[in-house]
């Protein structure tokens, strides 16, 4: 679980574009980022398991 400071650093804009840093909206972490969900791998998994995500399923399925 990521820090609290870090979350909040994330959340606001920053004052060059580059600066952005993208963290999962759900749980805070940084790494296995996907852009197009905007959560992180982890998270990912989680909810396509329970069906959550609209066109995302498992492959066994």
């Amino acid at each position: 679980m990521a820090r609290k400071c870090l979350i909040e650093k994330s959340i606001r804009k920053p004052k060059f574009k580059v600066r952005q840093h993208n963290r999962c909206l759900l749980c805070g972490r940084s790494r296995g980022y996907m852009r197009k969900f905007r959560i992180c791998r982890i998270c990912f998994r989680v909810l396509a398991s329970r069906g959550e995500i609209p066109g995302v399923r498992k492959a066994s399925w």
